[in-house]
């Protein structure tokens, strides 16, 4: 990974945190999680 990928992906990150603290009160993690959870569930399914 270069320097430029690197801070690029930070820079990244750090807007993602950001936006979820002015935006959604830190819970899109909350939600993301949940969501992340039900589709393991559907996958474990038609496995």
């Amino acid at each position: 990974m270069t320097n430029k990928i690197a801070i690029v992906l930070g820079l990244l990150i750090i807007g993602l945190l950001c936006l979820d603290w002015f935006v959604f009160g830190w819970d899109l993690h909350v939600f993301l999680g949940r969501k992340l959870g039900e589709l393991i569930e559907y996958l474990a399914f038609w496995r």
